[in-house]
C-alpha cells in the first residue's frame, strides 16, 4: 500500500509518500480501505517533534482522521460498511496512521458511516468532535450556565460552541478576524473577535485555542496553560459520543466545513497550506 511517512523531524518536505505492506488486522480489528483523512494541527506538531512525552523516532506514519470503507477482519462490522473513527495517534505514536490506503484499526475506534454523509466531511469530526465533546463533559457543570468558548472558528472551537448549545448552555464565542459571520451562523448568542478582552469572568471557559489568562470558575484547555488553574482535555475513543457526532452532521444538526481536498501525494503541500495561517475550514487528503 501507499502511506505518508515522516522521514525525519523537520519541515513539510520531510513528508514521503512510500510503499508498505499492506496491514493485517488482527484479533478485534478491522480493515479499512481510506477515502478520506483530516490534516490536523496535531500533525504537524509530531512531524516537527513538538508533542507529549517527546519526539517518535522517525520514520512513522501520522494521522488522526479516517473515513473509508471496510475491507477486511471479522470484529462485527461487515465488510463494505462504510466507517469513520478515531486513531488514537497520541497511543499508537506512528505504528498506525490515517494517511495511509489502509489502515487495521481496533473495532471500538470506528463507527459505521450514516447513508448519504459524505466521508470528507465526516472525516473532520473524530478528533475535533470528540475533543470537543470530553472538554464539556470536563466543565462538569449540571444545570445550563454560560460558557465561554475560544477559538470558535476552528475545529474542536466550532464544535464545542454546537455541543454547549445543545446542552442548553449560553454560548459566547471568540471568532477569528473576518470570521465572525461563520460562527454567528453556528447559532451562539454572542461573538467576540480574538483578542478582546473581557472585563468579567464568566462560569466556564473552553479554551480551545488556548489563549490562557481568561477568567472562569472552571476552564478547559486543549493545551497546558502555564500559571492558570485549568483542567487539561486528553481525547479517546468513544463510539457512542462519535455515532451521536456523525449522526447530527448527516441531519443537518451539526455542522463543519471543509477548506481544501488534496490527493495522498500532496500531503507535504497540505501541511504546508496549514502553517501557512488563514484556513477556514478544515484540509481533508482525499483517496
Amino acid at each position: 500500500m501507499r502511506a505518508v511517512e515522516v522521514s525525519a523531524l523537520g519541515g513539510p518536505e520531510v513528508l514521503r509518500v512510500v510503499e508498505r505492506p499492506d496491514p493485517v488486522p488482527g484479533e478485534g480489528q478491522l480493515l479499512v480501505r481510506v477515502r478520506a483523512a483530516t490534516v490536523n494541527p496535531a500533525d504537524l506538531a509530531a512531524r516537527t517533534g513538538q508533542i507529549p512525552g517527546g519526539p517518535v523516532p522517525p520514520p512513522f506514519l501520522i494521522g488522526w482522521d479516517v473515513a473509508g470503507e471496510v475491507v477486511g477482519g471479522d470484529a462485527g462490522i461487515p465488510l463494505g460498511t462504510d466507517v469513520v473513527g478515531l486513531i488514537p495517534w497520541h497511543l499508537s505514536r506512528g505504528a498506525i496512521g490515517a494517511y495511509a490506503e489502509l489502515v487495521a484499526v481496533d473495532a471500538g475506534w470506528v463507527v459505521p458511516l450514516p447513508d448519504g454523509l459524505d466521508p470528507v466531511a465526516a472525516a473532520t469530526v473524530p478528533l475535533n468532535g470528540l475533543t470537543a465533546h470530553r472538554a464539556l463533559d470536563l466543565l462538569d457543570v449540571k444545570t445550563p450556565t454560560t460558557v465561554l468558548v475560544t477559538g470558535a472558528s476552528g475545529g474542536v472551537g466550532g464544535f464545542a460552541a454546537q455541543l454547549a448549545l445543545r446542552r442548553g448552555h449560553t454560548v459566547l464565542a471568540c471568532a477569528t478576524h473576518d470570521d465572525e459571520e461563520w460562527v454567528r451562523g453556528l447559532g451562539v448568542h454572542s461573538v467576540i473577535p480574538r483578542g478582546a478582552g473581557l472585563d468579567r469572568a464568566v462560569p466556564a471557559v473552553l479554551d480551545a485555542v488556548p489563549l490562557g489568562g481568561i477568567k472562569g470558575d472552571v476552564v478547559v484547555a486543549t493545551r497546558p496553560l502555564p500559571d492558570q488553574d485549568h483542567k487539561l482535555v486528553l481525547v479517546e475513543p468513544d463510539r457512542e459520543a462519535l455515532s451521536g457526532l456523525v449522526a447530527a452532521l448527516a441531519d443537518g444538526t451539526l455542522r463543519t466545513r471543509v477548506s481544501e481536498t488534496f490527493p495522498l501525494e500532496a500531503a507535504a503541500e497540505a501541511h504546508r497550506r496549514l502553517e501557512s495561517g488563514g484556513v477556514r475550514g478544515k484540509l481533508v487528503l482525499t483517496l
